[in-house]
């Protein structure tokens, strides 16, 4: 039987149900502005946070893909570009674009190594990429989408890139080298000097990810923290991925690809010049680009300077340093090798780390689970340090339970299992059930408390893709919810007191 589709209120919805819904279904969301999730959203305060959402408002509906339509957002994306090159050790030279965010700047740049290759190089006809396991999954979404072949390759022991397993995994067909400033998973520096000096060697493009630390690394070099140079100070890095929505504290949708050239940027653009409405050249992969972000990046960067990002980064590493001495003092966790800011992760060889993870979930805490090796992702920003005493005190709490076997899901791991899916969507619910058989002990996974020791107990990796497959596939499956008696009162019951309208009457007036 065919699913019930959602149709358009009969009659508009008033705005003050309208908001008051929204408010509601904001109800079960995490309280990021109180520091309670991790990496997700970056708050430095409600004074930026205004800056942004206004300079936002003012440029809602303008549109950056006709910069003749909109010359001022042309004038703030130079800008914003040109301040952020700079900042990571470009001269006037560099230059680059914005993006929607990190991936769609990882995107551009694979794109433009890509083309640039087969015009210099036309015998590849298979172009490959190197990078280490820990780089972001975004260059295996570029890989994917634009024909490539990712050749992944083992971390050193300290989880930085393995510069000999680099070297050994070059063939005639590899066209870039991929380093992580910092890498995501546990906040260690890639030997970017070495990647790139190899990449020289080879005649390879070199591209830095500095999505999570473009905004942070600068400032933590100038406020007293020795790092080895990570970006355009080094000879031989063509490219730079940056988020300003991170650490820039910008409206979210505002990232950039940097690069040293003109010249190596100009493969990243499509042009298509036979169209009958007209000649078309795009610069990035949208078409559209909302002007708010580019004005609200714009502002922001302006309204705190140099100084303000450099107190905000002082924050944030004073409260890194809180983290890292209540965490080194507690038995059974640590921090995985040596991360140069405030991304970091926790781990643990005597403890379920995922469990710590379910106890904290509890308390009101979001953290990103991660595997090999299991652990738990802390993207420390300006919001943590209102709450890092709640949390270090409740990091304190989540892992004695465990450690006693007390913990909130330690009566059973089957009871935990039936806890889980008795509360995930079907969607969800479904493809686990049918899953759980198959990883042995009456259907019941033996050694996590949580979904992703759950799947790592998985010995096809090929199940795990169909998993995650249907998981992504059912984001946008109709909620029960929306169809139910509260919703169609919502929809039906506050209806706009406006008489119908008629056909040359103006949308919004009665």
């Amino acid at each position: 039987m065919s699913k019930k589709a959602l149709a358009l209120p009969p009659r508009g919805v008033s705005r003050e149900a309208l908001f008051r819904r929204l408010r509601s279904l904001s109800g079960d969301d995490t309280r990021w502005k109180d520091g309670r999730t991790f990496s997700l959203v970056f708050y430095a305060g409600e004074d930026v946070y205004s800056v942004a959402r206004e300079a936002y408002a003012l440029y809602f509906s303008e549109n950056a893909l006709n910069p003749g339509a909109f010359p001022s957002l042309r004038i703030m994306e130079a800008e914003v570009l040109s301040m952020t090159a700079s900042l990571l050790g470009g001269d006037g030279g560099a230059t680059g674009n914005l993006t929607s965010g990190g991936t769609e700047s990882i995107l551009m740049a694979v794109k433009a190594a890509r083309d640039r290759y087969r015009s210099l190089r036309p015998d590849i006809k298979a172009p490959e990429i190197v990078a280490p396991v820990s780089a972001h999954p975004a260059f295996d979404k570029a890989a994917h989408y634009f024909d490539l072949r990712l050749v992944s390759v083992p971390v050193s022991d300290d989880f930085r890139a393995d510069l000999e397993q680099t070297r050994a995994a070059i063939n005639e067909n590899t066209i870039m080298l991929i380093g992580s400033a910092p890498s995501y998973p546990q906040g260690v520096l890639d030997p970017i000097e070495d990647l790139a000096l190899l990449a020289q060697e080879k005649g390879l493009w070199m591209h830095v990810d500095a999505c999570v630390g473009g905004f942070m690394l600068p400032f933590v070099e100038r406020i007293g923290h020795e790092l080895p140079p990570y970006d355009f100070r080094v000879p031989g890095v063509h490219s730079i991925s940056v988020d300003l929505h991170k650490y820039g504290y910008t409206a979210k949708g505002a990232s950039a690809i940097l690069y040293r050239s003109r010249e190596l940027r100009r493969s990243q653009y499509f042009v298509q010049t036979e169209w009958p409405g007209g000649m078309y050249g795009s610069p990035t992969m949208t078409g559209t680009r909302p002007g708010g972000a580019i004005a609200a990046a714009w502002a922001v960067l302006h309204y705190l300077g140099m100084r303000g990002y450099e107190r905000l980064a002082a924050d944030v590493m004073d409260v890194v340093a809180r983290y890292r001495s209540v965490i080194e003092g507690i038995d059974d966790i640590y921090i995985p090798g040596s991360p140069v800011m405030s991304v970091f992760s926790i781990a643990s060889e005597t403890l379920n780390i995922y469990a710590v993870g379910d106890e904290l979930a509890v308390r009101g805490w979001h953290l990103d689970r991660q595997q090999f090796p299991a652990s738990l992702h802390i993207t420390l920003n300006h919001a943590h340090t209102k709450s890092m005493d709640a949390f270090l005190k409740d990091l304190h709490e989540a892992v004695a339970r465990v450690r006693s076997g007390a913990g909130a899901f330690s009566g059973g791991l089957g009871r935990f299992a039936g806890w889980l899916l008795g509360r995930l969507p079907g969607f969800v619910s479904r493809p686990i059930r049918s899953l759980l058989p198959r990883i042995g002990g009456e259907g019941v996974p033996k050694r996590t408390a949580a979904m992703y020791g759950m799947m790592g107990s998985l010995p096809d990796r090929g199940e795990i893709k169909d998993l995650v497959l249907d998981l992504v596939s059912g984001f946008t499956d109709l909620p029960e919810q929306s169809l139910s008696k509260e919703a169609q009162q919502f929809r039906e019951g506050n209806a706009q007191k406006v008489p119908d309208r008629k056909s040359d009457q103006p949308a919004g007036e009665p």
